[in-house]
C-alpha cells in the first residue's frame, strides 16, 4: 500500500499531469491537442503523460472520427483531485457578505458535475437547515420529508439511487473549506438549474453564472441571497 501510494502520489505530483487533471475538473472531455494548449507541453510530451495516467486509470479515453478525447476514468478520481485543492493556504476575502470581492471561480463553479463554491455550499446549508438532508458521522442523507421535497422539486430518487456510482456524500470544498453537496443527487440539482436557466456554463472555465431567474429561485428554494 506504501509503495502504491509513493507512485499514485508521484504520478499527480507532475506538474504537467496536475494542469490535466486540474483542467478535467471540468467534467467535459478534452482532445490531447486541447489540454496540451491549457499545460503549455508539446504534443509529444502530452501524449507521454496522457499514456501514464490512463495506465494508472485516471483517465479514459473515447475515439471519435480522428479526435481521441479525455476524460476522467470514474467520478472517484475527480472528488480526490478536488480533495487535493484543500491543501492549498486560504487567501482572505474581506467581506465574506460582498460577493464582488469572490472570484468567480471561488463565488460559483462546477466541482466535475456538481455544484461548488460560496454558492454550493451555502445550498447544502440550506438542505440542512430545512432537515431536506440530514448529516450523520460525516455522511449526508436524505430525510423522509426531504424524500418528499425532492420529488416536488422534480429530481426521481429512486432513479438516482439505480446509478453505479456514489448517491450523496460531502464533499469538501476547496475555497471555503466546508462541504457541498456530491454524488448522483448533487449532479442532479445541477443539471436541473442548469436545465431550468437558473444557471449557466461558461465557455472555457469551471465558474457558473447565475441568472436574474436564478436569483430569484435560489431565494425562493434554498433562502440564498445573491
Amino acid at each position: 500500500m506504501e509503495d502504491q501510494f509513493v507512485k499514485t502520489a508521484t504520478l499527480i505530483g507532475d506538474p504537467t499531469r496536475a494542469s490535466i487533471l486540474w483542467t478535467l475538473l471540468d467534467g467535459r472531455a478534452f482532445t490531447a491537442t486541447e489540454l496540451a494548449v491549457v499545460a503549455q507541453t508539446s504534443p509529444q510530451s502530452i501524449s507521454m503523460h496522457l499514456a501514464k495516467l490512463l495506465d494508472a486509470n485516471f483517465l479514459s479515453v473515447e475515439k471519435q472520427g480522428r479526435h481521441k478525447y479525455y476524460r476522467f476514468s470514474n467520478k472517484e478520481v475527480a472528488y480526490a483531485v478536488e480533495a487535493m485543492a484543500n491543501l492549498v493556504p486560504k487567501s482572505e476575502i474581506s467581506s465574506l457578505k460582498k460577493t464582488e470581492n469572490y472570484p468567480p471561480i471561488k463565488f460559483c463553479r462546477t466541482c466535475y458535475d456538481h455544484l461548488a463554491g460560496k454558492i454550493g455550499v451555502a445550498l447544502t446549508d440550506s438542505l440542512l437547515q430545512q432537515k431536506i438532508i440530514v448529516e450523520n458521522e460525516n455522511t449526508f442523507e436524505i430525510s423522509p420529508q426531504g424524500e418528499k421535497w425532492f420529488s416536488n422539486f422534480g429530481i426521481d430518487i429512486e432513479e438516482a439511487q439505480k446509478q453505479k456510482r456514489i448517491f450523496l456524500k460531502p464533499c469538501l470544498d476547496w475555497s471555503e473549506r466546508r462541504n457541498h453537496i456530491a454524488g448522483s443527487i448533487g449532479a442532479l440539482l445541477l443539471n436541473k438549474m442548469i436545465k431550468e436557466d437558473w444557471l449557466r456554463k461558461n465557455t472555457n472555465s469551471r465558474a457558473i453564472t447565475i441568472t436574474g431567474k436564478g436569483e430569484k429561485e435560489l431565494l425562493k428554494y434554498f433562502k440564498i441571497v445573491v
